[in-house]
Order: C-alpha cells, then sequence, then structure tokens
C-alpha cells in the first residue's frame, strides 16, 4: 500500500508509516507559518506581505522611478519558483498530509504575492497602504471563494492546491488596479 496503510480493525484514517520529507514541508507549510494554530492560511499570507515589504526595502535602486520595474521584476519571480515548487511539495506531501492539508500555505503565499503585484505600480509612498489592501482583497477571495474558485478547490490535485490561491490573488490584483485608478482615490 505504499507509505500510508489503512488500519485494518477499526476502520480508523489513515496513518503514515514514515514522516514526510524535510524539503516538501519547509516549502509547502511556507517555512513553518503553516503550523500556526489559528489561521494558518493568514499566517502565510502575512508572511509572504512581510517578505515582499522586506524585499522591496532591499532592493538597491539607483532611483526612485526604476523601484516599480524592480519589485515587479523580483515579485513576478517569486510567484513562478514558489509556484513550481509548491506544486513539487504539495504532490510529496500529499500522501502523508491528505489533500489540500491546512498546514500547506504556500498557495497562500504565492496568490498573496499575486495580489502584490499592483502595490509597486502606484506612488512608493502608498506601498504599504497598497499591501495591506491587497493582504485584506486576497484573504477575502480566499475565504469566501466567489467566481469560480470554490470551483478550482473543489479539484484535487497539488497544482489545484495553487490555482484557486492563484485565481483569488488575480482577483484581488484586478480589484486593486482598478480602485488605485480612480481619480482622487489614494490607497
Amino acid at each position: 500500500m505504499g507509505q500510508v496503510e489503512q488500519e485494518k480493525n477499526n476502520g480508523r484514517n489513515l496513518r503514515p508509516l514514515k514522516s514526510a520529507p524535510v524539503l516538501p514541508k519547509i516549502i509547502g507549510t511556507g517555512f513553518g507559518s503553516g503550523y500556526f494554530p489559528l489561521c494558518p492560511g493568514t499566517a502565510g499570507a502575512v508572511l509572504a506581505l512581510l517578505i515582499w515589504i522586506l524585499l522591496g526595502e532591499a532592493i538597491p535602486l539607483p532611483s526612485r522611478e526604476s523601484f516599480p520595474v524592480a519589485l515587479e521584476s523580483f515579485t513576478i519571480a517569486l510567484i513562478l519558483i514558489f509556484t513550481v515548487a509548491g506544486i513539487w511539495a504539495t504532490a510529496k506531501l500529499m500522501p502523508f498530509w491528505g489533500d489540500d492539508p491546512k498546514r500547506v500555505v504556500v498557495d497562500e503565499m504565492v496568490g498573496q504575492w499575486t495580489a502584490l503585484l499592483a502595490a509597486p505600480a502606484f506612488e512608493y509612498e502608498n506601498r504599504i497602504a497598497m499591501a495591506l489592501a491587497a493582504l485584506i482583497l486576497f484573504r477575502f477571495f480566499d475565504i469566501v471563494k466567489p467566481l469560480g474558485i470554490r470551483t478550482l478547490d473543489r479539484k484535487r490535485g497539488a497544482f489545484w492546491v495553487m490555482a484557486d490561491d492563484l485565481l483569488a490573488g488575480v482577483y484581488s490584483l484586478v480589484i486593486l488596479i482598478i480602485v488605485g485608478n480612480i481619480p482622487g482615490w489614494v490607497i
């Protein structure tokens, strides 16, 4: 039966015969934030936000005009790298933890970074306000799951674990860009 064995006599849930591999655990749990006892998905999204803010402060720039391009490039790199790594890690963890376990929050991190793509497009001074708005919007879409997100969430497989959060991030991104471009609105 592989790495998981069904208990024969009492019909309990599957129990692992050995523990999950370490590297997929580190990636899948968002560097351990998925072990946060209350709202692990929010903990993963907040960690992604903090990584993004620190990255924005660490980027050496010759001028403020190059800030949006540099931060957007790094954010896109994070999304691509962690989407691929997240699918791989989730696939490795599913035999041990089941389909879409709460501890796996790399999908929330990628969704949060997707929403944050809107933030550098606006004034440098408004970046933190935009980032907080991105967090609130992303968590709303991730929890409520409207507009096709729930359909993706119901599908099984490591890719689909990531896909619903990516779509929540895209919806957040679109709203932030629309609202941020309304004249007189400062986000």
